[in-house]
């Protein structure tokens, strides 16, 4: 899904989230001192390389680093529904993850002619994942999906359908084009009203807080397409104009709360729910987190637009999902919900060191 969110979920019309594996950087020419040797011809009758889809492979095919992006979306519905997270909610979470994670094989499968000019380097061009097990991973986990968002009631399925709908005609159809972006935005702002509808509280409350996350995915989104060229300021300029004004909303509390948090935060009634005025503090903190991770890399990739910079700026806009789903939670009342979403920050930051995949792309 750039979904990055989850998505997603957390991708980009070039090679476009929220959510979702390396991004790559100039290909080094062939004559070029320590570039790899030319490879060698194979012998008539020798084996092809071995296409086993190890677990590094599909690692790198899924970008599991971006999954860190996408629980947030369905605890940020949940807070902006009123409700507290419960068992529906896990299954609104494993839906998107799975979701998310179709749409990350699909994209690789739609992409791979392009990915063998432009990042032969990925699973499918350099033959360690075949492109029909990534089509079939695709078409199982969005199953998987679907049915997860049915055991959290036929609301949640009623958003979860559209959500799938998107990230296959995104990947399929509307990458290279101009609705590319919104299609992106759509996936993510589905995603978080996924949340909202599988706990209960319906889909209504939440659209304000879908919209601004959304928004946040289409100016990703929007920089993304020109990570392998560069070549364009005004991407990352809009992109840094949209951080500024979601950092400013998100650190608003909202003018109603939805009724599950106006009764917890009601003066001398027990709840989880903390006092206004430290949730108000918690949300203006995680706004500003958010706003500084992503807004440099915005703005150097806005002075000098270059494939390397412009990746950097997509990957802080993607790690800027994080404090900004828990901002949206913040702003919502759930000021545990929104530290709950704060530490998959750093979790999501161990997970890729671990893994030795830093950089993260949604492409």
């Amino acid at each position: 899904m750039n979904r990055a969110v989850p998505a997603a979920r957390g991708r980009s019309a070039r090679k476009p989230a929220a959510a979702r594996a390396q991004a790559p950087g100039p290909r080094t020419p062939a004559s070029a001192p320590g570039s790899p040797e030319p490879a060698t011809p194979r012998a008539p009758g020798a084996r092809a390389p071995r296409t086993d889809g190890g677990i590094g492979a599909w690692a790198e095919l899924l970008r599991l680093p971006a999954l860190f992006t996408v629980p947030g979306d369905a605890l940020a519905g949940a807070a902006a529904a009123g409700a507290r997270p419960g068992p529906r909610t896990l299954l609104a979470i494993g839906s998107s993850l799975c979701l998310y994670e179709a749409g990350m094989a699909l994209n690789d499968w739609a992409d791979r002619e392009e990915d063998a000019v432009e990042r032969p380097h990925r699973p499918l061009p350099s033959g360690r994942v075949r492109p029909a097990a990534a089509l079939t991973a695709a078409g199982a986990l969005t199953g998987a999906g679907l049915a997860l968002a049915a055991g959290a009631g036929r609301p949640a399925l009623a958003v979860a359908a559209p959500l799938a709908a998107t990230v296959w005609a995104y990947d399929l159809a509307l990458k290279h084009t101009p609705a590319g972006p919104a299609a992106m935005a759509a996936a993510r702002g589905l995603d978080l009203l996924l949340g909202a509808a599988a706990a209960g509280g319906g889909t209504r409350a939440a659209l304000p807080s879908a919209a601004l996350l959304g928004s946040h995915t289409l100016a990703v989104t929007a920089v993304s397409r020109r990570e392998t060229t560069g070549g364009s300021a005004l991407a990352p300029l809009a992109a840094l104009a949209t951080t500024g004004a979601l950092a400013g909303l998100a650190a608003r509390r909202r003018n109603r709360l939805p009724a599950g948090r106006r009764a917890a935060a009601a003066p001398g009634l027990s709840g989880s729910t903390p006092a206004p005025g430290v949730t108000d503090a918690l949300g203006a903190g995680l706004s500003a987190v958010y706003a500084a991770t992503a807004a440099r890399p915005y703005f150097h990739a806005a002075l000098n637009p270059s494939p390397p910079l412009t990746q950097r700026a997509v990957g802080g806009g993607i790690r800027a999902t994080i404090p900004l789903q828990a901002a949206l939670a913040a702003r919502s009342g759930a000021g545990a919900t929104s530290l709950l979403i704060a530490a998959l920050a750093p979790a999501g930051r161990w997970f890729a060191r671990r893994t030795a995949m830093r950089k993260v792309s949604i492409t």
